[in-house]
């Protein structure tokens, strides 16, 4: 299920199986620290579990391991921190990706590594190691059943972001239907660049909303930044000025657009081009549409962790 670039062509073609995948990685493509970590994160691969629970806010990894029964490790690396411990008998690690789908890619790229690739060899494992990543996050809504303080689940995400666009395999795992239907709905003008609609796991989103009174779900929009993207407007016009508006209105499939965020559609889409599961659920702390937002929601976050925590 594992999904590669075609290898730049400066490789050695020693290090290339047929079909351009990779049987070598190199240290320019797979860079590992002096200590045996891999690289952003700095984590050996014996320190990740195979349940994840990612979160933006390196601070919100302390209030997740606040909960666990043991702690075995942790780990601090830039914007990247990591606990991994157990909780009711599952091992867990907690681990921040910082802001935005740029560092989704780093996160996703490198725990994928040190799931399957032998760090010695530099080669892929010969059996394939799934994980089970959710994300927590915050974010706006734009329906007027998501007040603020709602928990809404990403069962697919738009990404205005563009990342997966940079791989093979985009369209195989991309929902190409919804895609066309929203660029259709709001004249996306090809300027903005390419969206992509990456549905998340089904099995892992169900188990996240188990008797569903606590969520809701919809289609989320993974935004390349808080302001513009967003359609907030400060001190520089928008190009797009009547794009929210249009958003609001969308719906695919009894789908609507329930809500924004910047870090979803990376997650799903590369989850699901290196075989893994994920999905997200985020607290709305601001409603686009009542123009109402509550920037003291860092201890009301906490249920929704303890959720997750349960049913991950």
């Amino acid at each position: 299920m594992n999904n590669y670039h075609t290898e730049r062509s400066s490789t050695p073609l020693s290090c290339v199986e047929p079909g351009g995948r990779p049987s070598y990685f190199p240290e320019s493509e797979l860079i590992i620290n002096p200590d045996g970590t891999i690289f952003h994160l700095h984590l050996l691969p014996e320190q990740l579990a195979d349940k994840v629970i990612l979160v933006g806010d390196p601070g919100r990894v302390a209030l997740v391991a606040s909960h666990f029964d043991t702690i075995e490790c942790e780990v601090e690396s830039r914007e990247f921190k990591t606990v991994t411990g157990t909780y009711g008998g599952k091992r867990i690690t907690a681990l921040s990706t910082g802001i935005g789908c740029d560092n989704i890619d780093i996160v996703l790229n490198e725990l994928d590594a040190l799931a399957n690739i032998d760090f010695n060899t530099r080669t892929e494992k010969p059996r394939h190691r799934t994980l089970e990543l959710v994300r927590i996050g915050t974010c706006g809504g734009l329906q007027p059943d998501t007040p603020i303080g709602t928990f809404v689940l990403s069962e697919k995400s738009i990404g205005f972001d563009g990342l997966l666009n940079f791989y093979a395999g985009r369209d195989r795992v991309c929902d190409l239907s919804l895609e066309t239907a929203f660029k259709q709905h709001v004249s996306w003008p090809a300027a903005m660049g390419n969206p992509y609609v990456a549905p998340a796991d089904a099995e892992l989103t169900a188990r996240i909303e188990a008797d569903g009174g606590d969520t809701v779900r919809g289609i989320t929009i993974a935004c390349g930044g808080f302001f513009g993207p967003q359609g907030r407007r400060l001190r520089i016009p928008l190009a797009h000025p009547t794009l929210n508006e249009q958003i609001m209105t969308f719906t695919h499939e009894g789908l609507r657009i329930t809500n924004f965020e910047m870090e979803s559609s990376a997650l799903a889409g590369l989850s699901l081009l290196l075989g893994h599961k994920a999905t997200t659920i985020c607290m709305v702390i601001a409603n686009r549409l009542a123009k109402e937002a509550n920037a003291n929601y860092k201890s009301s976050i906490d249920d929704l962790i303890t959720l997750v925590l349960q049913r991950i």
